[in-house]
């Protein structure tokens, strides 16, 4: 065992650093806030990007683009995850969770038309492809919107 290996036990716990209470505990005087100024003062909280009155880095740069607030995010299955993951009766968003082809129920699902399938399977979810729709349906598989 070297002195670089020691580990605090793991019951044993840290107690918070206890501040304002005498010179005698390294945290009295000025309780680790420094001398004056407006981080020292009571309330001096500064808000996120202040810069002491100049004009923020935020403001000062210029601003481009347009983002839609309305905008739908989709999570993508292409057919070629679809092809990897084998025959299904019907595979929908909750299938999708469980076989690790999206991260979540809830969002909404789009495929996608990259890849091939060689077997009819019945695929649900809120958005198709028009060449994802159209390879299904020539497989003899089944397209359902939710």
């Amino acid at each position: 065992m070297k002195l670089s290996e020691l580990k605090r036990p793991a019951q044993s716990t840290k107690s918070p650093k206890i501040i304002g209470r005498g010179r005698g505990s390294g945290h009295g005087n000025t309780a680790g806030r420094g001398h004056k100024g407006q981080k020292a003062r009571a309330g001096g909280n500064l808000s996120i990007g202040f810069e002491g009155g100049q004009m923020p880095l935020q403001r000062r740069l210029p601003k481009r683009g347009f983002h839609n607030i309305f905008r739908k995010v989709y999570q993508v299955v292409n057919l070629s995850d679809l092809e990897r993951v084998g025959k299904q009766d019907i595979l929908g968003p909750e299938e999708m969770v469980r076989l690790g082809l999206i991260r979540s129920a809830e969002k909404p699902v789009k495929v996608l038309g990259s890849g091939d399938l060689h077997f009819p399977l019945t695929v649900r979810a809120h958005a198709f492809s028009a060449k994802a729709r159209q390879v299904i349906e020539a497989q003899g598989g089944r397209v359902e919107v939710l």
